[in-house]
């Protein structure tokens, strides 16, 4: 957090200099209150820009073996342009090398970590195992201990990219 306050202030610096240099450049005809709108306005291009990469750099951090399965895109009213261009404020991952498969009555079940990345002040990382019936398509997540909590079962659909992506070899 630190190093993007550290990096909005010198987008600020940037931004004013530019102001500073068009200034002279125009023989101080432009106003003076241009220096400081330049960097209220670098500063917030900055922000902006590291809100719509954040996605996409968390992604790339991630191994080679993680698929993405959902992501969230939530408009917020002090960020106006989200209604515009949505952006990406959470993302669940699932690591297809962690799978485990097994079977049980017949039925293939496999089960797998499901990540959760959101972006904060501080971004959080929230991780769980579950166990999901290929078959019929049940969820349940699993507690500390390794077993199923039915109370939070849920049913995928075929379509379900979190099915597909763990489901291809079962």
């Amino acid at each position: 957090m630190i190093w993007h306050l550290i990096a909005a202030v010198f987008a600020g610096l940037g931004a004013a200099g530019i102001a500073l240099l068009l200034r002279t450049l125009t023989a101080k005809r432009l106003p003076r209150w241009i220096v400081p709108a330049f960097a209220g306005l670098g500063m917030i291009a900055y922000q902006i820009h590291h809100e719509y990469t954040w996605f996409d750099h968390k992604r790339a951090q991630l191994p080679d073996s993680t698929r993405v399965v959902a992501s969230e895109q939530r408009p917020a009213f002090w960020r106006p342009w989200t209604y515009v261009v949505p952006l990406t404020t959470a993302f669940t991952v699932v690591d297809e090398d962690g799978l485990s498969r097994s079977r049980a009555d017949g039925e293939p079940l496999v089960e797998f970590i499901l990540y959760r990345f959101e972006m904060g002040a501080a971004d959080r990382l929230m991780h769980r195992p579950h166990l999901l019936n290929c078959a019929s398509g049940e969820l349940v997540p699993l507690d500390e201990s390794g077993r199923p909590q039915t109370e939070a079962l849920r049913r995928l659909d075929d379509g379900d990219p979190l099915r597909r992506a763990v489901c291809t070899d079962a």
